[in-house]
């Protein structure tokens, strides 16, 4: 199934497969730390997923200890997650267009599989808090 999902994101993309499996993995890895519901879910459901994940976050760099995990599940630490993956994801040679792909293509493959909503945009990474009105910003 881990084939199948690394063959979808990379022909949705225009990504290499080699590419595409560094990716998911990076993406994985900091739905995770973000403790994504539907991250949760798909470890679940497809053998590999979360070895890739965690594959990732160790060449990446990525904090594993359990307080850091929390603090990154704050505001800050949100905001964070997302720049550095998208930072990783840059610096494993994808372009603009192949990151805004990403997303979908997760959500399209997912779906469609495995029933699993809730992933098609960067947005659905940080939370969907609204923003608050009396301060004038989100909180995820």
């Amino acid at each position: 199934m881990m084939k199948d999902f690394v063959k979808h994101v990379a022909k949705s993309t225009g990504m290499s497969q080699k590419d595409s499996r560094v990716a998911l993995g990076i993406v994985l890895n900091a739905s995770e730390r973000q403790g994504s519901e539907f991250t949760t879910e798909l470890y679940k459901k497809m053998p590999g997923a979360r070895t890739l994940s965690a594959k990732m976050g160790d060449e990446t760099g990525a904090a594993t200890g359990v307080i850091a995990r929390l603090i990154e599940q704050t505001p800050g630490g949100r905001m964070a997650v997302a720049t550095t993956m998208i930072r990783n994801l840059q610096k494993a040679g994808l372009g603009h267009a192949q990151i805004a792909g990403i997303f979908p293509a997760v959500s399209s493959f997912c779906e469609e599989k495995y029933g699993l909503k809730g992933f098609g945009h960067l947005g659905d990474l940080l939370g969907s808090a609204k923003a608050d009105e009396k301060k004038g910003y989100a909180v995820a």
